[in-house]
């Protein structure tokens, strides 16, 4: 008994039972050639990357507030990588690039497509893709790569990124409406407010009257910043819908294949 009673006190001293983050040091961060579009701000640090706890990512906009939850526990390098660009102001004072009815692309200071920092990294966290129904519709026509799509819930923070493999960067898209996309893209949080903000967003459309571009309104970011608080997550949530038919996947750098986020850098 008195040794057990000296455990739980050298445990206790050493902060075996704090709430200290877990850390890794795995995180790859590759330098890219500095050219057209890329902002060098340097690279995020690569020792003790949080990997538990919860962060909460703040983003000002001409039309309102957005807030999130980032989970450091689910993709550390990313949220890694958010939070020092958000240190260095990088998404300050930058313009969201691309709409559609489903997600809002932001993240890159060109404002083109093709812009970022001066390092890729690779995916962490994709989605598992979707089951194929047991009992398909006679009339359905899938695309050919339906058996690889993902379902991006409302609510769904993931990072855009080429058809070049590793090449996550600074751009990310924002679900504002249930969407597929195939299951390649890194979900590192939820948004937590703001939903209705991104919804209006995708409503007043694009400045082409497509269904997939620059939005007809400037979407401005006056301020991107990423915190170790827990976000206050009492706002109500819209009722989801589904988009079968994703318009443009997000990416960075590469022409984005039809109903993807894609980018050009």
């Amino acid at each position: 008994m008195v040794l057990a009673l000296l455990v739980l006190l050298v445990v206790w001293k050493t902060g075996g039972f704090s709430s200290t983050p877990a850390r890794v040091a795995d995180c790859a961060y590759t330098s890219v050639d500095a050219g057209s579009g890329v902002t060098d701000v340097g690279k995020p640090p690569t020792n003790d990357v949080v990997k538990n706890g919860v962060k909460t990512m703040t983003i000002s906009l001409g039309q309102g507030t957005v807030t999130a939850k980032l989970d450091p526990s689910k993709a550390p390098c990313t949220v890694n990588s958010f939070t020092y660009l958000a240190g260095k102001n990088f998404f300050n004072n930058t313009t969201c690039h691309r709409v559609t009815d489903a997600i809002l692309q932001c993240g890159d200071p060109s404002a083109t497509g093709s812009g970022g920092p001066a390092y890729r990294f690779p995916n962490e966290n994709v989605p598992s893709p979707m089951a194929p129904s047991a009992a398909p519709s006679a009339d359905a026509a899938p695309s050919a790569d339906a058996s690889t799509n993902a379902l991006y819930p409302m609510g769904t923070i993931a990072m855009a990124h080429s058809a070049q493999p590793d090449s996550n960067s600074s751009q990310f898209f924002l679900v504002f409406k249930d969407v597929q996309y195939p299951a390649d893209y890194t979900v590192f949080g939820t948004i937590t407010g703001g939903l209705d903000v991104l919804q209006k967003i995708g409503q007043t459309g694009t400045a082409d009257g497509s269904a997939d571009g620059k939005p007809k309104e400037d979407v401005k970011i006056s301020s991107l910043t990423v915190t170790d608080t827990a976000p206050d997550e009492s706002q109500p949530t819209p009722v989801p819908s589904t988009s079968a038919a994703p318009s443009t996947a997000p990416g960075t750098s590469a022409a984005p294949s039809a109903g993807t986020p894609s980018s050009k850098s």
